[in-house]
């Protein structure tokens, strides 16, 4: 295996950039350096940026010549990445470069996410600047920020920043698909204030680990688990057996994550860890049965620790775990319309009790707004019930499949051509940019495509090698035959 994760991959323009991306922090609101890093390449290339108040940027590359009549095709990707860690890690998201490692067939990182979602599709793009090889007309690079915490750069995109009426989403996962139509969603926010007082008893430390996570909209059919519903379910039959005292409960910190692990500090009445090992072994059983295929390693381990801050009263621990326990979190509805696809899901994707207050976030999703609603008023009803107070925060509309799309008729066609295999044509129960940029900019054709990237915004995150030279000629092909 080469020292150099990237050595002798192609295409070589393509994983150069990739290369770069992985040494800039990128996460969620701290795109800068990255959207330097694009405006550096285009300067040295003379070419026009422009970037609104917001931090998206837009490249204007030159057709090739002879293309110059050729419609504007825009190229769509998103600056930021998520940034998700196994617990052992002492990455900082914040200043250092991932940890990449060439596995096989596979590019991934060391205990982090890798950024795949969205590099590559930026990578593609940038790659434009370089490859003398490609033919196309008119091409206008679309980057935009704060795409994974809520596709606030989309959102805030002005009438008329962009000029093109054709736009190649290039923030999809997998190979063969071409994707037309996604989800909306919407997040509800829960806050809830507890009383304490002080601790008695020995304190403990629970923890769930090793549960896979991942993305709240490509792998929530998955049927993996939550951790912080595991946590909950511990603490639930702990509660029968003794009066325990709970100071602290940690799960999650990304609204579109799978909460992979959850911590809490409690305090145990003299017997209670007995009683915990108790409720560890049974449920440990409960766990393989219902996990064993999907998240065949969670372990759930209480350990001691040298001291803990209060606890809970007793009828705000029962409040706090009792909202836990009832909050929803899964597929909620699959398509009518669409065999296979979700419909409707929801995510339990932060619970935070600390000090003198709990937060809980969920995020859901849906490709009929009206049941985005509708559960949204489920939750904050439970959250009512509990004494806490919830709030729905703002959402993003879905994107309405269009099967009479020209765009999508060529692609098609020229997927075949390049492959030798029929496209898949789907709609994606995730939040693309794609409805969001329709709706701000108008009669826009969109198609979404890219690699074969799996189990992203989890520290499994990897990218298939040989997929995304694949991906790179069908985009190329596809921007030739735009421009034919």
């Amino acid at each position: 295996m080469p020292a150099n994760p990237f050595e002798g991959l192609k295409p070589e323009f393509l994983w150069k950039h990739f290369e770069a991306l992985t040494k800039i922090p990128r996460c969620s609101g701290n795109e800068a350096a990255a959207a330097g890093y694009i405006k550096a390449q285009a300067e040295a290339k003379g070419l026009k940026i422009s970037q609104d108040d917001i931090g998206n940027v837009l490249v204007s590359v030159p057709a090739s010549p002879g293309k110059e009549g050729k419609p504007v095709v825009i190229i769509q990707g998103h600056l930021d990445m998520v940034g998700e860690k196994d617990s052992d890690s002492a990455h900082d998201f914040d200043k250092d470069p991932i940890p990449v490692v060439r596995e096989g067939d596979f590019i991934t990182a060391h205990k982090t996410t890798l950024g795949a979602d969205n590099g590559i599709g930026l990578a593609a793009g940038l790659s434009m600047l370089d490859d003398s090889s490609a033919v196309h007309g008119p091409i206008e690079l679309l980057f935009t920020i704060d795409e994974e915490r809520g596709l606030t750069g989309a959102r805030k995109l002005q009438p008329g920043f962009a000029q093109g009426k054709i736009l190649l989403n290039l923030d999809s996962e997998e190979e063969g698909s071409l994707y037309v139509g996604c989800a909306g969603g919407a997040d509800t926010e829960i806050g809830m204030d507890v009383k304490r007082q002080a601790a008695s008893g020995e304190v403990f430390e629970v923890r769930v680990k090793n549960m896979k996570g991942g993305h709240s909209g490509m792998d929530i059919n998955t049927g993996r688990g939550n951790a912080a519903k595991v946590l909950s379910w511990f603490l639930d039959r702990l509660r029968a057996k003794c009066d325990f005292g709970l100071s602290t409960f940690l799960s999650g910190d990304k609204h579109n994550a799978i909460p992979r692990e959850a911590m809490a500090q409690l305090a145990l009445p003299a017997g209670g860890r007995q009683a915990a090992d108790e409720v560890i072994n049974q449920l440990r059983d409960d766990l393989k049965a219902c996990y064993g295929k999907t998240d065949p390693e969670v372990v759930v381990e209480v350990s001691t620790v040298q001291s803990g801050s209060d606890m809970l009263t007793r009828a705000d621990r029962d409040r706090f775990l009792d909202l836990v326990l009832a909050m929803p979190h899964g597929v909620l509805a699959m398509s009518q319309d669409v065999a296979g696809l979700v419909e409707t899901s929801t995510n339990l994707a932060v619970v935070r009790l600390v000090d003198a207050s709990a937060t809980f976030l969920q995020s859901t999703r849906s490709s009929i707004d009206a049941s985005i609603a509708i559960i949204q008023q489920s939750i904050m009803a439970q959250a009512r019930l509990a004494g806490a107070q919830p709030k729905a925060l703002g959402g993003y509309p879905g994107w309405q499949p269009n099967m009479d799309s020209a765009l999508l008729a060529r692609t098609l066609e020229v997927h075949k051509r390049v492959t030798g295999k029929d496209a898949e044509v789907k709609a994606i129960h995730a939040g693309l940019e794609c409805g969001i940029i329709g709706e701000r900019f108008g009669g826009m054709d969109m198609i979404s495509f890219g690699p074969q990237i799996e189990w992203p915004h989890s520290p499994s995150e990897r990218v298939k090698i040989d997929s995304v030279e694949r991906f790179y000629n069908l985009l190329k092909s596809l921007l030739a035959d735009l421009a034919a």
